[in-house]
């Protein structure tokens, strides 16, 4: 699986598709197989790619491992700094799962504003059920968090005549778009029909929809989690939701997994997917495209990019 000449640059990847859409390699780099479920089969590898959605379990593997760089295939990497032995360089996956995120997101929203799943029930029972539903068009929504995957999904809700109104760290113009800064965040929610939640984890973003960010939201507003599911207040959610306040559709959930006695299964207004932002065909050729733009760059001697961690 090596190019021809003498191997500068060694690159392990967990699965052959991925090896597979790698190929032809550049001159100078060397292609592994590994898992990470068995020992390390090199002292040095360049380029670690981890499996998908594993990181905790497997990245002590590289503990004794001389690595130049691990290239996750997440955009998240809250945690991995928990679990990256000392020493190793860490990028994140951004450019790779914004448009299948995004296109979940939309996704959601129509399923929440026309019944869909309601529909499905029915359907399962052989019963005709017509209901005159909210479109999702002419709603206000707010869209908090504004990095690749919220600009993704601004890009995908537009066609949808939506009344759109963005948040984000700090507030700025960026390509004629106005965006709030989050201190202006408890004088928009009242107004938001939708909230759409995109923020990375992390301390900084635990808990910035709870009691009182859904307290604020008008009766019958959806919230959509396609960020992290430590963005939102679980207990906080299930309150008002059972009250009928609330509705909600995430893909991301605190716990997760979620459990199976857990009440948001349950709960009339609640949608629920398994964390399958990214995972789509859009993911593989884009994990590709960055692996070989990586390998490319370092070949040449630049600097990677997507780098968020150093150990």
């Amino acid at each position: 699986m090596a190019a021809t000449g003498i191997p500068s640059l060694v690159v392990s990847v967990p699965d052959e598709k991925l090896a597979h859409d790698l190929q032809p390699l550049p001159e100078g780099a060397e292609l592994l197989l590994w898992d990470m479920k068995t020992p390390p089969p090199r002292d040095h590898i360049d380029i670690v790619v981890p499996p998908y959605m594993s990181m905790s379990e497997i990245l002590p593997m590289l503990a004794d491992v001389d690595v130049r760089l691990v290239q996750g295939q997440s955009i998240g990497y809250d945690g991995v700094s928990a679990h990256l032995p000392p020493g190793k360089v860490f990028a994140n996956a951004a450019s790779v799962h914004e448009t299948s995120t995004a296109e979940l997101a939309v996704g959601l929203a129509i399923a929440a504003q026309r019944h869909i799943p309601e529909f499905v029930r029915a359907q399962d029972e052989h019963r005709w059920a017509p209901v005159f539903a909210t479109s999702l068009a002419d709603r206000r929504v707010l869209l908090l968090g504004y990095g690749g995957v919220g600009k993704a999904v601004a890009d995908r809700l537009r066609p949808f005549e939506v009344e759109l109104t963005v948040v984000a760290h700090t507030a700025r113009d960026e390509d004629g778009v106005a965006v709030h800064g989050v201190d202006e965040l408890a004088d928009l929610l009242p107004d938001a029909e939708i909230l759409i939640a995109t923020l990375p984890g992390g301390e900084a973003t635990r808990h910035i929809v709870a009691d009182e960010a859904l307290t604020a939201l008008p009766d019958g507003a959806l919230v959509i989690n396609v960020g992290r599911g430590s963005l939102i207040d679980t207990d906080a959610l299930v309150e008002h939701v059972s009250r009928g306040r609330i509705r909600a559709a995430l893909d991301v959930t605190d716990p997760e997994p979620l459990p199976e006695d857990h009440p948001l299964w349950s709960l009339p207004g609640v949608l629920i997917a398994p964390h399958v932002g990214g995972a789509s065909t859009a993911m593989q050729p884009r994990i590709a495209r960055l692996v070989r733009r990586q390998i490319d760059r370092m070949l040449r001697g630049e600097e990677p990019v997507n780098v968020v961690l150093t150990t």
